[in-house]
């Protein structure tokens, strides 16, 4: 079983790519599951095929499938979201705000994923390639099942230990369902769905990126995130380039010489994680014929299927009340390091090395104390928050 997930600013080409990898799977002999988590889905059209909630066969190895969050949410959570709606509608909660307050936070993206992993775990497929909603929504959706639990536990206001002494009087006073039996399922599913997750043989996290310096920006930081809850990232696709040699005109030649530099940006930014680049192409890409031109110039004689990198491309651990970052950076000469930090910006330079990096919200409101490089590996420790200064009370007059 393997679990690709495509992430990836919105616009650059996350859909097209995800396609384009499952239509290459296919023909390798891989039985390949296509699935999209976006709400806005677009995948049909990218595969230029009607596809609905269940998985739609396009070729002999190859089906589709567009996730119908609202029906997942019905079935995974019907039961106890009409319990919680009762529940605060009797403690005064009005009608409409008692329907939405009892959906946990996070709800959709969760059952989403328990879909795409019994997807996986049935074995009708070999692999299924996620192409996910844009990197905010997606680093929630990964994010959820971490959390997921406490909030389960405590919006029912019962801890675990007391949930099999409340079951009888639940069971009695609501006869037609087990609540809690029902939390403890989905709660299980959870747990089996980050083990999922997190297994560096199963899933793969790539990232799709522009030669663009916001769009990089963006990547970097979904990256940290990922680094952040341990998810494995095996590679990076750098897609839209253009041809240098066929740019025409000032304007093109400008624009390509200035993705040039952008390009070597990807490279050194996500370093050592194999890269595989994608031209611009002149016309739109739609149907399974197209997406096999652009699965095969996209990675040549690599297996798509494949896990391409095993390793941690960045750690972050905690160390008493203190943070610390750690970057391999094998191919990086030992000099001394200068450090600058502006907001959620980390600026390193090591001799002629320097790289940017945009820090998630855990670390970028730390002061950064030290960065250390030793033995290939940069290591970054921040310190604890700092308190805000105390604010001036106004006088009362």
């Amino acid at each position: 079983m393997r679990l690709i997930l495509y992430l990836g600013k919105g616009g650059v080409g996350k859909t097209t790519t995800a396609a384009a990898t499952a239509v290459r799977a296919a023909e390798l002999g891989y039985r390949t599951l296509v699935v999209s988590t976006d709400v806005a889905h677009s995948l049909a059209d990218a595969l230029d095929a009607p596809l609905g909630a269940l998985p739609t066969q396009l070729t002999e190895r190859l089906w589709g499938q567009e996730i119908n969050v609202l029906d997942e949410v019905r079935q995974h959570w019907g039961q106890l979201r009409t319990y919680l709606s009762t529940l605060l509608r009797r403690r005064g909660v009005d009608e409409v705000a008692a329907e939405e307050l009892a959906i946990i936070p996070g709800m959709e993206e969760v059952v989403s994923l328990l879909h795409i992993r019994r997807q996986a775990r049935d074995g009708n497929f070999d692999v299924v390639i996620v192409d996910a909603a844009p990197t905010g929504e997606t680093v929630r959706l990964l994010t959820m099942p971490e959390t997921f639990q406490w909030y389960a536990a405590r919006v029912m206001d019962w801890e675990p230990t007391t949930l099999k002494a409340a079951r009888p009087l639940v069971k009695a006073l609501v006869p037609a369902a087990d609540m809690f039996a029902t939390l403890e399922k989905l709660t299980k599913g959870v747990e089996a769905l980050r083990e999922t997750l997190l297994d560096p043989e199963v899933s793969s996290y790539r990232l799709v990126v522009n030669p663009e310096r916001m769009v990089i920006k963006e990547a970097q930081r979904a990256a940290t995130y990922l680094a952040l809850f341990g998810y494995p990232v095996d590679g990076v696709v750098l897609n839209r380039v253009l041809p240098v040699e066929a740019a025409e005109g000032e304007f093109m030649k400008e624009l390509a010489r200035i993705q040039q530099g952008y390009r070597q940006m990807v490279y050194d930014t996500f370093d050592p994680l194999p890269i595989w680049q994608s031209p611009h192409y002149a016309r739109d890409l739609r149907g399974v014929a197209d997406l096999s031109l652009v699965g095969q110039a996209l990675f040549k004689d690599v297996d798509p299927v494949k896990v391409q990198f095993q390793g941690k491309t960045q750690e972050i651990v905690r160390d008493g009340d203190e943070y610390v970052m750690r970057l391999p950076l094998p191919h990086v000469e030992i000099g001394k390091v200068a450090m600058t930090k502006r907001g959620d910006e980390l600026f390193i330079e090591i001799g002629n090395f320097r790289r940017d990096m945009i820090l998630p919200t855990t670390l970028a409101e730390r002061p950064a104390r030290r960065a250390v490089f030793k033995n290939g590996v940069l290591e970054v420790r921040f310190g604890a928050p700092e308190a805000l200064p105390a604010t001036e009370e106004a006088p009362v007059v």
